[in-house]
């Protein structure tokens, strides 16, 4: 039976190697770690009191006056996140809502008016408030809070002042910023506040002490997200996944994001200001990313001979596009498929998860970064590396019969799948929902259907059910039915040559099915 620490280590292996990476450079670029403002946060919450079951959540922000948000500003999901509470608290006869952020100057509060009243857009508001310049982070997600609030919330108020980027002046900030707030609950007695803020102020000494004896009679409720020994510590539960818990009375923190997401986003921020606010490098992310499925999977990619290990794996790492025009995008993609027919599919698969890993000329392509994608793509590249990338030898990924091919296309998904969980466990798990476990009987009848229908089809069901079989090959590599080294035996098979790919599937699903007869919390 699987124990909380080799739950946590199963699931942390290979996101622990890549965030080693990471993090040895943010050291490198960014030495402001070091201030005590900010280590006084990162002391503050090394463990929590409980877990809170879901559904519960809600109900332990709603009773609170003042919420407190914890800002990882790098970090789309942040923001995102603090939308979504926004919208969750607006219920009918219930208390209004105004919102407060860090992001905007409170001497730019007439400008964030006139927006508000809809007479300037929202260019003139990005280039007004200044934020490119003064705070440099994403400017989708933060617009998306902002509308979000135009269309649910009583009001909006910025509550900064300068100088941001003197870490000596933060504490004058924390003051004002309790100073605004105080003004906002003068002018919306009744309403509940939401304060989006940067997690740093949010240690129990900054800007929580300053506005508990400001408002004394205040419920006030600090809502952190993705702190780092919070997550790991909730990796090791048998619950799979903790959403949220408790850390004391006055203090949350919900789980949105992986450390790994976290910081990469950090990286590509500072990346993007030292190119002037041209794109990012995104090469370093992506070869992290592999190198830390390698090592998950203890090949080496360096390895002259092909045994157990690829040929020179090395040599074979891809070329990485980002952020090209529409047109260049379409002359990539057109070279990769081969055909104009199969252009639609690929533009669709770019437009919805921002990443593609494109075999047939052995090239990233990455519109928007998005780590759950950026993983499972990583996978899939890896899953073509290891046999050589047939895909740029024949433009073929298996010979022989169609049924060859459909579970060829099955076992790239169900790796793919795979490695995009290993790197990034909070991705959900995808189950049949008939409640029915894979057989090879099921997977028969699959592809019967599959090849009665259209291309369309025929991928689609090859992707379900490769995400199906992916996410029970996860199960049972938490439970330790399946070991690492059966797993890179599964990268390395030549599942392009005829029969070998309906053998893989057959072996996946024995493996999975044999899994479940182990006793194990950890999944459910």
């Amino acid at each position: 039976m699987a124990t909380q620490n080799t739950l946590g280590s199963r699931r942390n292996a290979a996101q622990l190697h890549a965030l080693a990476g990471v993090e040895r450079e943010l050291r490198a670029n960014d030495s402001s770690g070091r201030r005590k403002y900010l280590r006084d946060f990162s002391g503050a919450f090394r463990s929590y009191d409980s877990i809170i079951p879901s559904g519960q959540l809600a109900d332990t922000i709603n009773a609170a006056d003042v919420v407190l948000i914890g800002d990882y500003h790098a970090l789309p999901a942040s923001q995102r996140f603090a939308a979504t509470l926004l919208e969750e608290r607006i219920q009918p006869g219930d208390r209004p809502v105004v919102l407060g952020v860090e992001t905007i100057f409170s001497h730019h509060q007439h400008i964030l008016e006139e927006w508000w009243r809809r007479e300037i857009l929202e260019d003139e508001l990005r280039e007004r408030i200044r934020f490119d310049t003064d705070w440099g982070y994403d400017w989708l997600p933060f617009y998306e809070l902002l509308v979000t609030a135009r269309e649910h919330a009583e009001g909006i108020y910025g509550l900064d002042c300068m100088p941001r980027e003197d870490l000596r002046k933060i504490s004058v900030r924390d003051r004002h910023a309790v100073d605004k707030i105080a003004e906002i609950r003068e002018r919306h007695p009744k309403a509940v506040v939401l304060v989006l803020f940067g997690e740093s102020h949010l240690a129990p000494e900054h800007l929580p002490r300053l506005l508990r004896q400001r408002l004394p009679g205040q419920r006030v409720l600090t809502v952190l997200q993705n702190v780092d020994p919070l997550y790991w510590q909730a990796t090791s539960e048998r619950h799979d996944p903790v959403q949220a818990v408790r850390v004391n009375r006055n203090v949350v923190c919900v789980f949105n994001s992986t450390p790994l997401e976290k910081y990469e986003s950090y990286r590509l921020y500072l990346s993007r200001c030292q190119a002037d606010a041209g794109q990012p490098d995104l090469v370093p992310t992506i070869y992290n990313l592999i190198d830390s499925l390698l090592c998950f999977l203890d090949i080496n990619q360096y390895s002259a001979h092909n045994t157990t290990q690829p040929k020179f794996l090395v040599d074979l790492l891809p070329e990485v596009y980002a952020g090209s025009s529409d047109g260049r995008l379409r002359q990539l993609l057109l070279r990769a498929a081969g055909e104009v027919r199969k252009l639609d599919g690929m533009l669709r698969k770019v437009e919805s998860q921002g990443t593609v890993y494109l075999p047939s000329i052995n090239a990233f392509y990455v519109r928007e970064f998005q780590m759950m994608y950026a993983t499972e793509e990583a996978a899939r590249f890896l899953h073509h590396a290891c046999r050589g990338l047939p895909m740029c030898k024949n433009g073929k990924a298996a010979t022989g019969k169609p049924s060859d091919r459909f579970y060829a296309r099955t076992v790239e998904h169900v790796l793919a799948y795979f490695g995009s969980r290993v790197l990034y466990p909070a991705r959900p798990a995808v189950r049949d929902q008939s409640g029915t476990n894979i057989s090879g009987k099921s997977c028969q009848q699959l592809m019967r259907g599959a090849l009665r229908g259209d291309r369309a089809e025929f991928d689609a069901t090859a992707q379900k059910l490769g995400y199906m079989l992916g996410s029970e090959l996860y199960d049972a590599y938490l439970r330790g039915g399946v070991s690492r080294t059966a797993l890179r035996h599964l990268f390395l098979a030549h599942i392009e040559e005829p029969g070998n790919a309906w053998q893989a599937v057959q072996e996946i699903a024995r493996k999975c099915r044999s899994s479940r007869k182990k006793p194990c919390g950890s999944v459910r």
